[in-house]
């Protein structure tokens, strides 16, 4: 009797520090996920050890998960779409859908360039595959015109800017917080937004062998983040507040982008599946991913996850 009583012992406090083992580890970008679940106080009682991992951008943190070195991260749409293509192991598991005024094709205040049917023959600059680069060839479809009626210059936004600023370039297309921030300044004027031709998606994503081994805590994680973006969502000043003390830009700037934003969590639903679809088919039709090569949305998204989403709505 009391050898089993050891040995019951014994297997329960095995089964309690293996949970008490469990990591998720989480790759993010400055002044995103870990900032936000943070102000929002979503991350006490954790019955798992959340380990983060910080990325310049969302490139390095899709190459770092598919090397294995994470489990999930946040990425938007454009650079999720060509991981996907490129035969990354990842698949999204929850969405975020915002309105797309800080997505933009931005010119200088004295161009004349008015309209998108101005850019024929323009020279634009934006990072190659970006969302940048997505609202370009959507509003040039919009107008009837061809992926090559302009000259794109693919430039990080830093560079953009100054190449905008100089003449180099006569537009820019860029997103948050760029936008706000030239905008505030006064140094751009808006000619087209991605508001009606692009779908205002970004995702946490995971990988394949993190979604078999570590769904409870994904699910976790996901109803965590859905729960601080409904916080920020309701009020974007304390939020704003971290994040201009993280990055080093006026409030202002946060303040315009989240409030104008309106981030909020949704699940992988029909909507979203034929949103990612239709951003699939832009990049094929533009010739960014091959026919051969391009993925279908319900095989890169994970609907799994909507009952962890429930108690947040």
């Amino acid at each position: 009797m009391m050898r089993a009583l050891v040995l019951a012992l014994t297997a329960l406090l095995t089964v309690l520090s293996a949970r008490a083992e469990e990591v998720l580890r989480v790759g993010d970008q400055r002044g995103n996920a870990r900032a936000l679940m943070e102000a929002a106080g979503v991350l006490d009682g954790l019955h798992y050890r959340l380990e983060w991992a910080e990325f310049a951008a969302a490139a390095p943190l899709l190459e770092a998960l598919n090397a294995g070195a994470i489990d999930a991260g946040g990425v938007g749409d454009a650079p999720f779409t060509f991981a996907a293509a490129a035969g990354v192991p990842v698949r999204a598991f929850l969405a975020f859908r915002n309105r797309q005024d800080g997505l933009a094709i931005l010119v200088r205040p004295d161009s004349p360039i008015r309209t998108v049917s101005d850019l024929k023959g323009q020279r634009i600059a934006t990072n190659r595959g970006s969302i940048g680069h997505q609202i370009v060839l959507a509003a040039l479809e919009e107008a009837g015109l061809p992926a090559d009626s302009v000259r794109f210059n693919f430039l990080p936004p830093a560079d953009a800017k100054l190449a905008l600023a100089s003449g180099a370039v006569d537009a820019w297309a860029t997103w948050e917080p760029y936008t706000s921030a030239a905008e505030l300044a006064g140094l751009v004027r808006v000619v087209r937004d991605g508001n009606g031709i692009t779908p205002g998606l970004s995702f946490a994503v995971a990988s394949e062998a993190a979604l078999r081994t570590k769904r409870t805590l994904l699910a976790d994680y996901a109803a965590r983040l859905a729960r601080a973006r409904a916080w920020a969502l309701n009020d974007p000043a304390p939020y704003a507040a971290v994040w201009s003390k993280l990055i080093g830009l006026p409030e202002a700037v946060p303040l315009r982008w989240f409030g104008r934003a309106q981030y909020r969590a949704v699940p992988i639903d029909a909507a979203v599946i034929a949103d990612e679809q239709r951003i699939i088919d832009l990049y094929v039709r533009a010739g960014l991913i091959p026919q051969a090569r391009a993925p279908r949305a319900e095989k890169i998204l994970d609907p799994g996850f909507s009952e962890a989403l429930a108690a947040v709505r």
